[in-house]
């Protein structure tokens, strides 16, 4: 079959099994729509916890991130794992005992404060917009690639499968989804790692793959790397060649260390993630699905570095002083280079002859000059702002780059690169659909709960007498859809104009997460003196501080020599979470000490067992 008739078959396969889950699922009381009905497997929690984790930006980004950057893209690889080793050891169970299943829930009972609850939404809203735009995004590339649409197109055909079974189903509808995604995408990420790993290595076992020798000599444009040579040598050997620091050379590690920081501690605040601890019976449930998650978020992760490494090579290989027009019209023998114009068409591939000798040459310059983005003053970096504008060459004597690649598209088109057979390609376009769709749905929901139980139940239609919500649960649940009707529409319009590669804005919102989140949440399970007037000054410090950083260095033109302390956006979320964490414990040690049963509260909660709430109804 062609493949385009099997990425048909492969994703409208696996939509109808989504469509059909949430149809199945549909949520009908606030509890199915918020937390699943609170009885979900924690196998079953475990694989939706997982897939709801591993997003577009671990499925599509993380491998080209490491592909492009090397060592340095490691640190999204430790940062993303350590994060969730630490929420689930750290802080799940007990939040899970506190029996509140959002983070502005807890944080205005924890606090006592509808003014602290306010906040925690506000937090909330920006850090998880943030993430889904990166989400969005990652669903118009593979749409952009596998259904031959432009990228905005594809955003707002994903935008409309979220709809469905987000709006239909809520959490109990995304959680049963979640665990089929997770299916899709542990398969379709394996398969051809492990095909790659044997066309690249010699073995099978795509984590060891980069740990092996090469299967075949290649010319990498100065000098042919034999068979038999170790792939981290042979890579090192092949970009070095062409002009690109070695590929296991570390590059500015105080910031590798800031953004592994960063994505650590966002993690651990991550709103979406956390509430997957609540769609659990109990709260042994809870460590148990944890554990199960981390099971299954290994099998990729330790499979991501070798991913990277393979995909550098085949890219080399297959494009390096390449004859342009016979490569493209599949005329070379041993390459495939319908994938080039494929990738090409989408606005995520370009190339253009600096030198006119009609081929392809790779090297570190930019190739092209982007469109101007918001304000004019930044030139855009990113896939669809590509311009044919050639750059005048700055490393004379050296390779004139004449390729630009968007580093989201390596794990997507490897398999194409690679020549691999076309129900592979098609598994793969699936499984990159899955992993863009089921975290913007977590996400999404989590944005739906905030607007509508955490403001307008627990702050704007509060009896101010009874401390209850007045909204019955019939009203609740149709705010809750409406609000997530209105998330997807933004959502939509922030993934047709990113601020930057999927991976990338993940980290924004990773170090939002962290800054504004963290500390309070570490601070309430573990500090008994820690008090209202603490929480909502270290929550705004860290939001403001690490938001307002982002964005004058992201989106305002600010210059990188005035980084503070030589810290780039991604990884100023760590100075964030210091910041929050010292003013949330120097107010709350000059301000009154909680209530007593506050006190008592945080006592209890720290006790492991029992599987109750710890707060009353």
């Amino acid at each position: 079959m062609e493949l385009q008739s099997l990425i048909y078959l492969f994703v409208g396969i696996s939509f109808a099994i989504y469509i059909g889950i949430a149809l199945w699922a549909k949520a009908g009381s606030t509890k199915d729509f918020y937390v699943a009905g609170g009885g979900v497997h924690p196998v079953a929690n475990g694989m939706a916890t997982a897939a709801d984790w591993m997003s577009a930006a671990s499925f599509i980004s993380l491998a080209g991130i490491i592909s492009f950057k090397g060592s340095d893209g490691s640190a999204y690889l430790m940062g993303w794992t350590g994060g969730y080793v630490l929420l689930a050891m750290l802080l799940a169970p007990y939040l899970r005992k506190f029996g509140k299943f959002t983070v502005p829930d807890f944080v205005g009972d924890r606090y006592y404060s509808d003014t602290a609850r306010l906040v925690a939404v506000i937090g909330v809203i920006f850090v998880s917009f943030t993430y889904v735009a990166g989400q969005m995004r990652g669903v118009g590339i593979v749409f952009s690639r596998f259904l031959q649409v432009d990228v905005n197109t594809g955003v707002l055909i994903g935008m409309g499968i979220v709809f469905f079974y987000s709006v239909l189903g809520g959490m109990k509808g995304i959680t049963y989804t979640q665990v089929a995604q997770y299916v899709v995408m542990i398969f379709a990420y394996m398969i051809p790692a492990i095909f790659l790993s044997l066309q690249v290595t010699d073995t099978f076992l795509p984590q060891l793959g980069i740990f092996n020798t090469t299967t075949f000599a290649f010319d990498d444009g100065v000098r042919v790397i034999p068979e038999g040579t170790y792939l981290l040598h042979a890579l090192d050997t092949a970009v070095t060649d062409l002009g690109f620091k070695a590929y296991t050379q570390p590059g500015n590690l105080w910031n590798t260390f800031m953004l592994t920081t960063a994505l650590m501690l966002g993690t651990a605040g991550l709103p979406h993630v956390i509430v997957r601890f609540f769609t659990v019976p109990t709260v042994k449930d809870a460590r148990v699905s944890a554990g199960w998650a981390l099971v299954f978020i290994a099998i990729m992760y330790t499979t991501i570095s070798s991913v990277a490494a393979f995909s550098r090579v085949n890219l080399i290989k297959n494009v390096q002083n390449v004859e342009y027009k016979a490569f493209v019209n599949g005329e070379i023998e041993g390459n495939n280079g319908k994938w080039f114009k494929t990738w090409e068409h989408g606005g995520l591939l370009a190339w253009t002859d600096r030198n006119g000798d009609g081929k392809i040459q790779y090297g570190p310059d930019a190739a092209f000059k982007g469109k101007p983005q918001f304000d004019g003053t930044k030139t855009g970096e990113y896939g669809e702002r590509v311009t044919t504008n050639a750059v005048p060459a700055t490393n004379s004597g050296k390779i004139e780059n004449e390729l630009y690649v968007d580093r989201d598209i390596m794990v997507l088109a490897n398999p194409e690169i690679a020549n691999l057979p076309n129900w592979v390609i098609a598994f793969i376009a699936a499984g990159g659909l899955a992993a863009a769709l089921s975290t913007a749905a977590g996400l999404l929901l989590v944005i739906a709960s905030a607007i509508s139980h955490d403001l307008m139940g627990q702050v704007i239609f509060k009896d101010s007498e009874t401390g209850k919500s007045t909204l019955n649960e019939k009203t609740e649940l149709m705010w809750a859809r409406i609000s997530a009707v209105v998330a997807i529409c933004i959502a939509g319009y922030l993934g047709i104009h990113p601020p930057g590669f999927v991976a990338q804005v993940v980290a924004f919102a990773f170090g939002l997460a962290a800054a504004a989140f963290f500390p309070t949440i570490i601070l309430g399970v573990f500090d008994k003196r820690m008090n209202k007037e603490g929480a909502i000054a270290g929550i705004l410090t860290g939001l403001i501080f690490t938001f307002g950083y982002i964005i004058y260095f992201v989106f305002m033109g600010g210059d990188k020599a005035n980084y503070l302390f030589g810290i780039a956006p991604t990884g100023i979320g760590t100075i964030g979470t210091i910041l929050h964490l010292i003013v949330a414990l120097v107010v709350s040690r000059m301000t009154p000490p909680p209530p007593q049963d506050i006190q008592d509260l945080v006592e209890r909660i720290r006790i492991p067992s029992g599987a109750g709430d710890a707060v009353d109804h």
